[in-house]
C-alpha cells in the first residue's frame, strides 16, 4: 500500500520545481508504463492487484499493489488507470551538431502547451527522429500532461533543453537550419536535405527573430486552393507532422 508521505510525495511531481529537485518523474497507464520500465530507472511502480500479478515480469526498485481508491488518490489523471509508476529523469549528452550530422533533428522555440510537446515528440519517434532540442521556454516533457501526449514514444526519442538559439549558432555551416514561415518557400517546392535542424516555433509567435536569423532554409506550408480564405495558420504539432512527412518523403 501507499502511505500518505508517498502519496505526498507522488503527488509533489505534479510541479516542475519538484520534479528538478528530485530527479524524478511520474507516468501513468500501462502504455506509457510498460514503455518506460526497462528504458528509464524505474523508482516505484503502484498498481492494481491484477496489473501487477499480469506484469509479474516488470522489474522497479519498489513495487506496491493498492486499490483503486489509492490510486486515484495519488494519480494526476481524472480517470485514474491500473498502474502508476515514478522514474527518474534521463541524462543525455548528445549535442545538436552531432545529432544533426546524419539524421533530422527537431528544435522546439518556446512550445508552451504540454499536449503539443508530447504530440511532437510522438510525432519524432513515427519519422525516425531520434532527438528533440527545446529552448528553456519550452513546456517541460516532464510534465505529467505531456508525458501522456507522448504515448511512450519519449522512450525513443532524447529530449534536451539548452539554449537553443546558442547551439544553433555553433553548429557548423554544412549543416542545414530550416524553419517554418508564412513567407517562404513552398515545402514542396524546396531543396530538403536528410539532415538538419527543422525548427518549429512558439504557438503564437511562431519562431522568435533572433533565431529567425539563423535560418537558412525557409519553408512554407502552403493551404488548399492557393488564395483562398482559411485558418489563419496550423497548430505546431500538426504543422510539425506536415513538415517531418515530406522530409522523410524525398528520402523514398
Amino acid at each position: 500500500m501507499l502511505s500518505k508521505n508517498d502519496i505526498k510525495n507522488i503527488k509533489s511531481l505534479e510541479h516542475k520545481k519538484f520534479r528538478e529537485e528530485k530527479g524524478l518523474f511520474v507516468a501513468e497507464g500501462h502504455k506509457l508504463v510498460s514503455e518506460l520500465t526497462g528504458k528509464f530507472g524505474c523508482v516505484l511502480i503502484a498498481a492494481t492487484p491484477q496489473w501487477a500479478e499480469e506484469h509479474r515480469n516488470i522489474s522497479a526498485e519498489r513495487i506496491e499493489t493498492v486499490s483503486q481508491d489509492e490510486l486515484k488518490r495519488a494519480s494526476m489523471l481524472r480517470t485514474p488507470q491500473d498502474v502508476l509508476a515514478v522514474f527518474h529523469i534521463p541524462a543525455y549528452h548528445t549535442d545538436m551538431a552531432t545529432a544533426a550530422k546524419d539524421n533530422i533533428v527537431l528544435a522546439l522555440d518556446d512550445v508552451q502547451d504540454p499536449g503539443n510537446l508530447g504530440t511532437i515528440i510522438r510525432i519524432a519517434d513515427w519519422f525516425g527522429i531520434k532527438d528533440v532540442f527545446c529552448s528553456k521556454g519550452t513546456a517541460d516533457v516532464y510534465n505529467p500532461k505531456a508525458m501522456q501526449a507522448t504515448m511512450g514514444a519519449v522512450a525513443r526519442v532524447r529530449v534536451h533543453y539548452s539554449d537553443l538559439t546558442g547551439s544553433i549558432r555553433q553548429l557548423p555551416p554544412d549543416i542545414p537550419v530550416y524553419g517554418t514561415f508564412l513567407n517562404g518557400e513552398t515545402i514542396y517546392d524546396a531543396a530538403l536535405s536528410g539532415n538538419g535542424i527543422i525548427v518549429m516555433g512558439n504557438e503564437g509567435n511562431g519562431i522568435s527573430a533572433e533565431l529567425e536569423k539563423n535560418v537558412t532554409g525557409r519553408l512554407f506550408i502552403p493551404n488548399w486552393p492557393a488564395g483562398a480564405v482559411t485558418s489563419e495558420s496550423l497548430n505546431v504539432a500538426i504543422a510539425t507532422a506536415i513538415t517531418c512527412s515530406e522530409f522523410r518523403r524525398r528520402e523514398f
